[in-house]
């Protein structure tokens, strides 16, 4: 397993992180565990803050928050000068009680509810990132009962397919997301918004895939809103002042992945942008960029108890884990691939090919296929990598199991960040009626 961000081995031959002892960790908060190297995670959006901002001021990151949000996780964010990117009522209303600035808040999803576009208005977010015309309406109709008007961007396809999972691609033509540029659907939008009395068009979004390890697909995506900015100068006389490249850059999961360095990802990003104004005759407009997992993702460990140890003679070695698929779902969903390593045993040669298995009731719980590995015990502690990501946000309670704790892990210290979820919580809201309460 590749040591990222503060990941040590310490002389007992254990992995520490964040300067704790990822057994002691173990044996105060149990495992399932989420481990987060907040050293790690501040330097990502601080790198990010520093290729992108410093050189450029009118330009903001923002924060994917789907990929990781707890309260804590949104004061680290603010700490650190990025925005957020929410894309549903729930995210808002934890980004709000978190004492998170309304106005750097930028809202997304393909199908708000009218209660869900309310809240944000009535909260003056930042931006509405509109997707679709039935929304552009409803946005419209909000504002006249409010009294009110709406900073929105729009959501745009450009049109551009890129090289990862079928299921992580959205700038695709037929993406559920945004209004293509190619069918003249994208230019509709522009025009409809700008008739609009309650509506302040400030630019356009748009946001090609996700786990993304090479700069092309940013820099053609980049290129053709460019152009699309150009297009509506011309048709309209309007000059959008806002081009949001989303996010989606890649990050290490395990061997072959090679993702950008992120300070090598913003100058190429930046040089293009200032070519093509210049080029088109048109205003340098902001870049916006919305990274989550390559913020969050890499600074994230998860921790598990082995427990059965199955052997098939001649065919597979089962490491059974206390969690599995309802803590990490990505596996099961887009055949992701992880990289581990034996906690307690970390300078012990790998001599076995064994198979990580969850504790689920599925075949298809399987965390890593095939990973050489020190022979391991029942007891042992195992640590998975680049979990910070799409890992709790994607966790669920199938079966019954409680969700895992989240640790907040810096220079020795251990904060609490997620309590574990307890039985009581399984049936927090389970409701029995009257008549099933009665004798039959």
């Amino acid at each position: 397993m590749k040591l990222q961000g503060t990941m040590t081995i310490n002389t007992q031959g254990h992995l520490c992180i964040g300067g704790c002892d990822t057994l002691d960790l173990a044996k105060e908060f149990g495992t399932p565990l989420y481990v987060i190297d907040e050293t790690y995670l501040r330097q990502n959006c601080r790198d990010y803050y520093q290729a992108f901002v410093q050189p450029f001021p009118q330009n903001k990151v923002l924060y994917a928050s789907k990929a990781f949000l707890t309260m804590a996780m949104v004061k680290i964010i603010a700490q650190e000068k990025l925005g957020l990117d929410v894309v549903s009522g729930g995210e808002l209303f934890t980004a709000l009680q978190a004492g998170f600035p309304a106005e750097q808040i930028y809202f997304h999803g393909n199908n708000k509810s009218a209660v869900e576009i309310e809240e944000a208005l009535i909260n003056r977010v930042g931006r509405i990132v509109v997707d679709s015309f039935r929304e552009l309406e409803l946005v419209h109709d909000l504002c006249l009962k409010l009294g009110t008007t709406a900073r929105i961007l729009l959501r745009i396809t450009p049109g551009i397919d890129v090289s990862t999972h079928q299921h992580i691609r959205t700038g695709q033509i037929d993406s559920k997301f945004g209004l293509p540029i190619i069918t003249g659907q994208a230019l509709a939008i522009v025009k409809q918004a700008l008739s609009l009395e309650t509506i302040d068009l400030k630019g356009l979004h748009c946001h090609i895939g996700s786990q993304i390890l090479e700069i092309a697909p940013f820099r053609n995506t980049a290129a053709v809103m460019m152009d699309f900015l150009k297009e509506i100068k011309v048709e309209t006389g309007h000059e959008l002042e806002e081009l949001n490249l989303g996010g989606g850059m890649g990050i290490y999961y395990a061997s072959g992945d090679e993702p950008i360095a992120i300070k090598e990802f913003a100058s190429p990003i930046m040089a293009l942008v200032q070519r093509k104004a210049q080029e088109l005759k048109i205003e340098i407009p902001k870049i916006i960029i919305e990274p989550g997992r390559s913020i969050i993702g890499p600074a994230g460990i998860t921790l598990y108890t082995i427990g059965t140890v199955k052997k098939v003679p001649k065919i597979r070695t089962y490491l059974a884990v206390d969690g599995g698929m309802g803590d990490n779902p990505r596996p099961a969903l887009y055949q992701a691939k992880y990289e581990a390593a034996v906690a307690n045993r970390m300078l012990a040669r790998s001599t076995e090919i064994v198979s990580i298995a969850g504790k689920y009731c599925e075949s298809g719980d399987l965390l890593i296929k095939d990973i050489k590995l020190p022979e391991a015990t029942c007891g042992d502690l195992l640590a998975v990598s680049a979990t910070g990501a799409y890992n709790y946000s994607m966790a669920s309670n199938y079966n019954r199991l409680p969700r895992p704790a989240v640790v907040l892990v810096n220079q020795g210290k251990a904060d609490l960040i997620v309590a574990r979820e307890t039985y009581q919580d399984l049936i927090r809201h389970d409701l029995i009626p009257a008549r099933l309460s009665s004798p039959s």
